[in-house]
Protein backbone atom coordinates (compact mmCIF):
# COMPACT_ATOMS: atom_id res chain seq x y z
CA UNK A 1 0.00 0.00 0.00
CA UNK A 2 2.80 2.41 0.83
CA UNK A 3 3.60 3.43 -2.76
CA UNK A 4 0.04 4.17 -3.89
CA UNK A 5 -1.38 7.57 -4.68
CA UNK A 6 -4.79 8.89 -3.68
CA UNK A 7 -7.17 11.34 -5.37
CA UNK A 8 -10.16 12.27 -3.18
CA UNK A 9 -12.98 14.18 -4.89
CA UNK A 10 -15.57 15.43 -2.41
CA UNK A 11 -18.69 16.42 -4.36
CA UNK A 12 -20.46 18.69 -1.89
CA UNK A 13 -24.06 17.52 -1.21
CA UNK A 14 -23.92 14.50 -3.53
CA UNK A 15 -26.24 11.87 -2.02
CA UNK A 16 -27.04 8.20 -2.47
CA UNK A 17 -30.19 9.04 -4.42
CA UNK A 18 -27.98 10.68 -7.07
CA UNK A 19 -26.00 7.53 -7.72
CA UNK A 20 -28.60 5.94 -9.99
CA UNK A 21 -27.80 8.64 -12.55
CA UNK A 22 -24.11 8.88 -11.71
CA UNK A 23 -23.56 5.17 -12.34
CA UNK A 24 -24.79 5.53 -15.93
CA UNK A 25 -22.28 8.24 -16.84
CA UNK A 26 -19.13 7.49 -18.83
CA UNK A 27 -16.37 8.51 -16.45
CA UNK A 28 -17.93 6.90 -13.40
CA UNK A 29 -18.32 3.69 -15.43
CA UNK A 30 -14.72 3.87 -16.66
CA UNK A 31 -12.93 4.82 -13.45
CA UNK A 32 -15.14 3.77 -10.50
CA UNK A 33 -17.60 1.11 -11.63
CA UNK A 34 -16.98 -2.26 -10.01
CA UNK A 35 -14.86 -0.83 -7.22
CA UNK A 36 -15.58 -0.62 -3.50
CA UNK A 37 -18.37 1.43 -1.99
CA UNK A 38 -20.27 2.43 1.10
CA UNK A 39 -23.88 3.01 0.13
CA UNK A 40 -24.53 5.69 2.75
CA UNK A 41 -22.25 7.57 5.11
CA UNK A 42 -23.35 9.04 8.43
CA UNK A 43 -21.92 12.52 8.58
CA UNK A 44 -21.31 14.70 11.64
CA UNK A 45 -23.60 17.10 13.46
CA UNK A 46 -24.04 19.77 12.27
CA UNK A 47 -24.40 18.66 8.65
CA UNK A 48 -22.49 21.70 7.38
CA UNK A 49 -19.65 21.77 4.86
CA UNK A 50 -16.74 22.95 7.01
CA UNK A 51 -17.44 20.74 10.05
CA UNK A 52 -18.01 17.74 7.77
CA UNK A 53 -14.86 18.22 5.69
CA UNK A 54 -12.83 18.71 8.84
CA UNK A 55 -14.24 15.44 10.20
CA UNK A 56 -13.37 13.73 6.91
CA UNK A 57 -9.77 14.97 7.16
CA UNK A 58 -9.19 14.43 10.89
CA UNK A 59 -11.20 11.30 11.68
CA UNK A 60 -12.76 13.03 14.69
CA UNK A 61 -16.03 14.82 15.41
CA UNK A 62 -16.54 18.58 15.91
CA UNK A 63 -16.25 18.37 19.70
CA UNK A 64 -12.58 17.42 19.14
CA UNK A 65 -11.58 19.29 15.98
CA UNK A 66 -13.34 22.51 16.99
CA UNK A 67 -15.04 23.44 13.70
CA UNK A 68 -18.78 23.65 14.42
CA UNK A 69 -19.77 25.94 11.54
CA UNK A 70 -18.53 27.58 8.37
CA UNK A 71 -18.11 30.97 9.98
CA UNK A 72 -16.29 32.32 13.02
CA UNK A 73 -18.60 33.62 15.71
CA UNK A 74 -17.09 36.58 17.52
CA UNK A 75 -18.34 37.96 20.86
CA UNK A 76 -20.56 40.24 18.81
CA UNK A 77 -22.42 38.79 15.83
CA UNK A 78 -21.05 41.18 13.19
CA UNK A 79 -18.41 40.98 10.49
CA UNK A 80 -17.92 37.23 10.76
CA UNK A 81 -15.33 35.74 8.40
CA UNK A 82 -15.39 32.07 7.48
CA UNK A 83 -13.03 29.52 8.98
CA UNK A 84 -10.67 29.58 6.02
CA UNK A 85 -7.45 28.81 7.87
CA UNK A 86 -5.98 25.63 9.29
CA UNK A 87 -5.23 27.33 12.62
CA UNK A 88 -8.89 26.77 13.56
CA UNK A 89 -8.51 22.97 13.46
CA UNK A 90 -7.53 21.44 16.81
CA UNK A 91 -6.84 17.89 15.61
CA UNK A 92 -4.13 16.33 13.45
CA UNK A 93 -5.35 15.53 9.94
CA UNK A 94 -4.61 13.20 7.05
CA UNK A 95 -2.36 15.77 5.37
CA UNK A 96 -0.03 15.79 8.36
CA UNK A 97 -0.05 12.00 8.68
CA UNK A 98 0.71 11.63 4.97
CA UNK A 99 3.52 14.16 5.22
CA UNK A 100 5.04 12.29 8.17
CA UNK A 101 4.90 9.12 6.05
CA UNK A 102 7.07 10.85 3.45
CA UNK A 103 4.25 11.65 1.04
CA UNK A 104 3.65 14.78 -1.03
CA UNK A 105 0.30 16.44 -0.44
CA UNK A 106 -2.11 18.77 -2.22
CA UNK A 107 -5.51 20.32 -1.59
CA UNK A 108 -7.70 22.43 -3.86
CA UNK A 109 -10.57 24.23 -2.14
CA UNK A 110 -10.59 21.71 0.69
CA UNK A 111 -12.19 23.69 3.55
CA UNK A 112 -10.22 24.98 6.54
CA UNK A 113 -6.77 24.34 5.05
CA UNK A 114 -5.47 27.90 4.61
CA UNK A 115 -1.73 28.10 5.36
CA UNK A 116 -1.60 24.42 6.28
CA UNK A 117 2.10 23.67 6.90
CA UNK A 118 1.87 20.07 5.64
CA UNK A 119 0.20 20.71 2.27
CA UNK A 120 2.79 21.11 -0.48
CA UNK A 121 0.46 22.30 -3.25
CA UNK A 122 -2.38 24.31 -1.75
CA UNK A 123 -5.25 26.38 -3.10
CA UNK A 124 -7.45 27.07 -0.08
CA UNK A 125 -11.20 27.61 -0.33
CA UNK A 126 -10.82 31.35 -0.03
CA UNK A 127 -11.62 34.46 -2.04
CA UNK A 128 -10.82 38.16 -2.27
CA UNK A 129 -11.61 40.05 0.91
CA UNK A 130 -11.65 43.76 0.16
CA UNK A 131 -11.78 46.25 -2.72
CA UNK A 132 -8.58 46.05 -4.72
CA UNK A 133 -7.70 42.58 -3.44
CA UNK A 134 -6.64 40.26 -6.26
CA UNK A 135 -7.21 36.55 -6.68
CA UNK A 136 -3.48 35.90 -6.77
CA UNK A 137 -2.90 37.94 -3.60
CA UNK A 138 -5.75 36.18 -1.81
CA UNK A 139 -4.45 32.71 -2.64
CA UNK A 140 -0.88 33.68 -1.75
CA UNK A 141 -2.14 35.01 1.58
CA UNK A 142 -3.86 31.68 2.26
CA UNK A 143 -0.86 29.51 1.48
CA UNK A 144 -0.47 29.03 -2.28
CA UNK A 145 3.20 28.61 -3.25
CA UNK A 146 4.77 30.38 -6.27
CA UNK A 147 4.52 27.24 -8.43
CA UNK A 148 0.84 26.85 -7.55
CA UNK A 149 0.19 30.53 -8.26
CA UNK A 150 1.44 29.93 -11.81
CA UNK A 151 -1.37 27.40 -12.21
CA UNK A 152 -3.86 29.83 -10.65
CA UNK A 153 -2.82 32.43 -13.24
CA UNK A 154 -3.86 30.09 -16.06
CA UNK A 155 -7.45 29.90 -14.90
CA UNK A 156 -8.07 32.95 -12.72
CA UNK A 157 -9.80 34.94 -15.46
CA UNK A 158 -12.51 32.29 -15.71
CA UNK A 159 -13.00 32.01 -11.96
CA UNK A 160 -16.11 33.77 -10.69
CA UNK A 161 -16.04 33.70 -6.91
CA UNK A 162 -18.76 31.63 -5.26
CA UNK A 163 -20.69 31.12 -8.50
CA UNK A 164 -21.36 27.66 -9.86
CA UNK A 165 -20.13 26.03 -11.99
CA UNK A 166 -17.50 28.67 -12.83
CA UNK A 167 -15.83 28.43 -9.41
CA UNK A 168 -15.79 24.64 -9.64
CA UNK A 169 -14.34 24.57 -13.16
CA UNK A 170 -11.46 26.65 -11.78
CA UNK A 171 -11.00 24.15 -8.92
CA UNK A 172 -10.91 21.14 -11.23
CA UNK A 173 -8.63 22.74 -13.82
CA UNK A 174 -6.13 23.72 -11.13
CA UNK A 175 -6.29 20.29 -9.49
CA UNK A 176 -5.78 18.52 -12.82
CA UNK A 177 -2.68 20.61 -13.54
CA UNK A 178 -1.28 19.90 -10.07
CA UNK A 179 -1.77 16.17 -10.67
CA UNK A 180 -0.28 16.35 -14.16
CA UNK A 181 2.74 18.45 -13.23
CA UNK A 182 3.56 17.41 -9.66
CA UNK A 183 1.82 14.04 -9.18
CA UNK A 184 1.25 14.42 -5.41
CA UNK A 185 0.72 11.26 -3.40
CA UNK A 186 -2.42 12.74 -1.83
CA UNK A 187 -4.72 15.35 -3.32
CA UNK A 188 -8.12 16.27 -1.89
CA UNK A 189 -10.48 18.39 -3.98
CA UNK A 190 -13.79 20.06 -3.15
CA UNK A 191 -16.19 21.36 -5.82
CA UNK A 192 -19.56 22.62 -4.60
CA UNK A 193 -21.75 22.84 -7.70
CA UNK A 194 -24.32 20.23 -6.63
CA UNK A 195 -24.63 21.91 -3.24
CA UNK A 196 -25.18 25.28 -4.92
CA UNK A 197 -27.81 23.91 -7.29
CA UNK A 198 -29.71 22.32 -4.42
CA UNK A 199 -29.65 25.53 -2.40
CA UNK A 200 -30.99 27.47 -5.35
CA UNK A 201 -33.50 25.05 -6.81
CA UNK A 202 -34.45 22.39 -4.30
CA UNK A 203 -33.46 18.81 -3.64
CA UNK A 204 -34.10 16.96 -6.93
CA UNK A 205 -34.48 18.72 -10.27
CA UNK A 206 -32.85 19.26 -13.66
CA UNK A 207 -30.31 21.70 -12.23
CA UNK A 208 -29.07 19.05 -9.80
CA UNK A 209 -28.94 16.50 -12.64
CA UNK A 210 -26.77 18.98 -14.54
CA UNK A 211 -24.45 19.06 -11.52
CA UNK A 212 -24.16 15.27 -11.55
CA UNK A 213 -23.18 15.35 -15.23
CA UNK A 214 -20.61 18.05 -14.42
CA UNK A 215 -19.19 15.98 -11.58
CA UNK A 216 -18.76 13.00 -13.88
CA UNK A 217 -16.97 15.21 -16.40
CA UNK A 218 -14.64 16.49 -13.69
CA UNK A 219 -13.95 12.98 -12.42
CA UNK A 220 -12.79 12.12 -15.92
CA UNK A 221 -10.59 15.20 -16.17
CA UNK A 222 -8.80 14.34 -12.91
CA UNK A 223 -8.29 10.72 -13.91
CA UNK A 224 -6.96 11.71 -17.33
CA UNK A 225 -4.49 14.02 -15.56
CA UNK A 226 -3.27 11.00 -13.57
CA UNK A 227 -2.98 9.12 -16.88
CA UNK A 228 -0.95 11.97 -18.35
CA UNK A 229 1.35 11.75 -15.33
CA UNK A 230 1.77 8.02 -15.92
CA UNK A 231 0.28 7.22 -12.52
CA UNK A 232 -3.32 6.14 -13.06
CA UNK A 233 -2.67 2.42 -12.46
CA UNK A 234 -0.99 3.34 -9.17
CA UNK A 235 -3.73 5.74 -8.08
CA UNK A 236 -6.77 5.16 -5.88
CA UNK A 237 -9.74 7.26 -7.01
CA UNK A 238 -12.25 8.11 -4.28
CA UNK A 239 -15.57 9.93 -4.73
CA UNK A 240 -17.17 11.07 -1.47
CA UNK A 241 -19.52 13.74 -0.16
CA UNK A 242 -20.08 15.65 3.06
CA UNK A 243 -23.82 15.94 3.71
CA UNK A 244 -27.24 15.91 2.07
CA UNK A 245 -29.90 18.58 2.06
CA UNK A 246 -33.59 18.94 2.87
CA UNK A 247 -36.09 21.20 1.18
CA UNK A 248 -37.36 23.95 3.44
CA UNK A 249 -40.82 25.46 3.49
CA UNK A 250 -40.02 28.54 5.55
CA UNK A 251 -37.27 30.34 7.43
CA UNK A 252 -37.77 31.94 10.83
CA UNK A 253 -35.71 34.70 12.44
CA UNK A 254 -35.53 33.48 16.04
CA UNK A 255 -33.67 36.60 17.17
CA UNK A 256 -36.90 38.54 16.61
CA UNK A 257 -38.46 36.39 19.32
CA UNK A 258 -35.46 36.91 21.62
CA UNK A 259 -35.96 40.64 21.18
CA UNK A 260 -39.67 40.30 21.96
CA UNK A 261 -38.73 38.49 25.18
CA UNK A 262 -36.23 41.19 26.19
CA UNK A 263 -33.04 39.19 25.66
CA UNK A 264 -31.70 41.67 23.13
CA UNK A 265 -32.53 45.30 22.36
CA UNK A 266 -32.82 46.63 18.83
CA UNK A 267 -33.07 50.28 17.80
CA UNK A 268 -33.21 51.44 14.22
CA UNK A 269 -32.45 47.95 13.03
CA UNK A 270 -29.22 47.78 15.07
CA UNK A 271 -28.45 45.74 18.19
CA UNK A 272 -28.01 48.07 21.15
CA UNK A 273 -27.75 45.59 23.99
CA UNK A 274 -27.25 41.87 24.00
CA UNK A 275 -28.10 39.25 26.60
CA UNK A 276 -28.48 36.39 24.13
CA UNK A 277 -28.17 35.83 20.39
CA UNK A 278 -29.03 33.01 17.99
CA UNK A 279 -26.52 32.15 15.25
CA UNK A 280 -27.87 30.24 12.26
CA UNK A 281 -26.27 27.23 10.62
CA UNK A 282 -29.24 26.63 8.31
CA UNK A 283 -31.47 23.97 9.82
CA UNK A 284 -29.56 24.14 13.09
CA UNK A 285 -28.95 27.18 15.27
CA UNK A 286 -26.76 28.01 18.24
CA UNK A 287 -27.82 30.21 21.12
CA UNK A 288 -25.10 32.21 22.88
CA UNK A 289 -25.98 33.70 26.26
CA UNK A 290 -23.89 36.76 27.09
CA UNK A 291 -25.51 37.54 30.43
CA UNK A 292 -25.23 34.29 32.37
CA UNK A 293 -27.71 35.60 34.94
CA UNK A 294 -30.47 35.00 32.36
CA UNK A 295 -29.19 31.66 31.05
CA UNK A 296 -31.89 29.62 32.77
CA UNK A 297 -34.56 32.04 31.58
CA UNK A 298 -33.31 31.80 27.98
CA UNK A 299 -33.36 28.01 28.20
CA UNK A 300 -36.93 28.00 29.48
CA UNK A 301 -37.97 30.42 26.76
CA UNK A 302 -36.42 28.31 23.99
CA UNK A 303 -38.15 25.22 25.35
CA UNK A 304 -41.41 27.18 25.43
CA UNK A 305 -40.93 28.05 21.74
CA UNK A 306 -40.27 24.37 21.03
CA UNK A 307 -43.39 23.29 22.88
CA UNK A 308 -45.55 25.85 21.07
CA UNK A 309 -44.88 23.81 17.92
CA UNK A 310 -45.10 26.70 15.46
CA UNK A 311 -41.55 28.10 15.41
CA UNK A 312 -39.76 25.29 13.60
CA UNK A 313 -37.99 23.86 16.66
CA UNK A 314 -37.99 20.13 17.37
CA UNK A 315 -35.27 19.99 20.04
CA UNK A 316 -33.35 22.31 22.35
CA UNK A 317 -30.10 20.84 23.65
CA UNK A 318 -27.66 22.25 26.17
CA UNK A 319 -24.03 22.32 25.08
CA UNK A 320 -23.37 19.38 27.40
CA UNK A 321 -26.21 17.38 25.86
CA UNK A 322 -25.06 18.18 22.33
CA UNK A 323 -21.54 17.08 23.21
CA UNK A 324 -22.66 13.85 24.87
CA UNK A 325 -25.33 12.81 22.35
CA UNK A 326 -23.97 14.16 19.07
CA UNK A 327 -20.27 14.96 19.58
CA UNK A 328 -20.92 18.65 18.98
CA UNK A 329 -19.24 21.16 21.28
CA UNK A 330 -18.30 24.82 21.37
CA UNK A 331 -18.71 28.16 23.09
CA UNK A 332 -22.48 28.18 22.55
CA UNK A 333 -24.95 27.49 25.36
CA UNK A 334 -27.77 25.78 23.46
CA UNK A 335 -28.37 24.01 20.15
CA UNK A 336 -31.71 24.45 18.36
CA UNK A 337 -32.71 21.69 15.93
CA UNK A 338 -35.15 22.11 13.03
CA UNK A 339 -38.52 20.41 12.71
CA UNK A 340 -37.36 19.12 9.32
CA UNK A 341 -38.81 21.80 7.06
CA UNK A 342 -37.79 25.07 8.76
CA UNK A 343 -34.51 26.92 8.39
CA UNK A 344 -33.30 29.68 10.67
CA UNK A 345 -32.34 33.22 9.73
CA UNK A 346 -30.48 35.73 11.87
CA UNK A 347 -32.33 39.00 11.37
CA UNK A 348 -33.13 40.84 14.60
CA UNK A 349 -35.99 42.83 13.05
CA UNK A 350 -39.35 41.83 11.69
CA UNK A 351 -40.73 40.13 9.70
CA UNK A 352 -40.46 36.98 11.75
CA UNK A 353 -40.20 34.87 8.61
CA UNK A 354 -37.35 35.31 6.14
CA UNK A 355 -37.51 35.21 2.36
CA UNK A 356 -35.62 32.61 0.36
CA UNK A 357 -32.24 33.93 -0.80
CA UNK A 358 -29.75 32.83 -3.44
CA UNK A 359 -26.79 34.47 -1.69
CA UNK A 360 -27.17 32.74 1.70
CA UNK A 361 -26.88 28.95 1.85
CA UNK A 362 -28.92 28.93 5.04
CA UNK A 363 -31.96 30.43 3.32
CA UNK A 364 -32.05 28.63 -0.02
CA UNK A 365 -34.82 26.40 -1.35
CA UNK A 366 -32.98 23.52 0.30
CA UNK A 367 -30.27 23.52 2.94
CA UNK A 368 -28.60 21.49 5.67
CA UNK A 369 -27.29 21.69 9.23
CA UNK A 370 -29.81 19.29 10.76
CA UNK A 371 -29.03 16.07 12.63
CA UNK A 372 -27.18 13.60 10.43
CA UNK A 373 -29.71 10.75 10.19
CA UNK A 374 -32.26 12.99 8.47
CA UNK A 375 -32.75 13.17 4.74
CA UNK A 376 -30.64 11.84 1.84
CA UNK A 377 -27.21 10.58 2.88
CA UNK A 378 -23.62 11.10 1.63
CA UNK A 379 -21.68 8.41 -0.26
CA UNK A 380 -18.26 6.75 -0.61
CA UNK A 381 -17.07 5.11 -3.86
CA UNK A 382 -13.48 4.03 -4.48
CA UNK A 383 -11.41 2.12 -6.98
CA UNK A 384 -7.70 1.51 -7.31
CA UNK A 385 -4.84 -0.76 -6.31
CA UNK A 386 -5.69 -0.68 -2.61
CA UNK A 387 -9.47 -1.20 -2.82
CA UNK A 388 -11.22 -4.53 -3.26
CA UNK A 389 -13.32 -4.66 -6.40
CA UNK A 390 -16.93 -5.37 -5.51
CA UNK A 391 -16.51 -4.77 -1.77
CA UNK A 392 -19.57 -3.09 -0.33
CA UNK A 393 -20.76 -1.76 3.01
CA UNK A 394 -24.23 -0.51 3.79
CA UNK A 395 -23.10 2.20 6.20
CA UNK A 396 -20.06 3.83 7.76
CA UNK A 397 -19.27 6.99 9.67
CA UNK A 398 -17.65 10.02 8.09
CA UNK A 399 -14.81 9.78 10.61
CA UNK A 400 -13.85 6.39 9.16
CA UNK A 401 -12.57 7.95 5.96
CA UNK A 402 -9.30 9.55 7.10
CA UNK A 403 -8.09 6.44 9.01
CA UNK A 404 -8.78 4.41 5.86
CA UNK A 405 -6.79 6.84 3.73
CA UNK A 406 -3.94 6.72 6.25
CA UNK A 407 -3.82 2.91 6.03
CA UNK A 408 -3.27 3.22 2.27
CA UNK A 409 -0.13 5.21 3.07
CA UNK A 410 1.06 2.62 5.55
CA UNK A 411 0.42 4.72 8.63
CA UNK A 412 -2.10 4.79 11.47
CA UNK A 413 -3.99 7.78 12.81
CA UNK A 414 -3.92 8.00 16.61
CA UNK A 415 -6.73 8.94 19.00
CA UNK A 416 -9.40 9.18 16.30
CA UNK A 417 -13.11 8.49 16.51
CA UNK A 418 -13.22 6.49 13.28
CA UNK A 419 -11.90 3.11 12.22
CA UNK A 420 -10.14 1.71 9.15
CA UNK A 421 -12.64 0.29 6.67
CA UNK A 422 -10.65 -2.90 6.27
CA UNK A 423 -13.59 -4.58 4.52
CA UNK A 424 -12.95 -2.34 1.52
CA UNK A 425 -9.16 -2.67 1.36
CA UNK A 426 -6.90 -5.18 -0.33
CA UNK A 427 -4.49 -6.88 2.04
CA UNK A 428 -1.25 -6.03 0.27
Amino acid sequence: MKNSKLIVLSADALVSDDMELMKTLPNFKKYLSGGACVKTVKTCYPTITYPAHTSIATGVYPDKHGVNGNDLFYPRPVGRPWRWFHEYVFAKDIFSYAKEAGKTTAAVFWPVTGNHPDIDYLIDEYWTQFPGDTKQAAFARSGASPEVLKIVDRYADGWIERRHPEADVFVINCAADIIREYSPDLIMIHPANIDGYRHGNGLFNKAVDKGIYETDEWLGKLCRAAEDAGQLENTNIVLISDHGQLEIKRAINLNVLLADAGFLTVEGGEIKSLKAYIRSGGMVAYCYVYDKAVKDAVYEYLRHLRDEGIYGISEVLTEAEAREKHRLGGQFDFVIETDGYTSFGESVTRPLTANFRQDDYRLGRATHGYMPDKGPQPVFYAKGPDFKNGAELERCDIVDEAPTFARIFGTEMKDVDGRVLTELLNDR
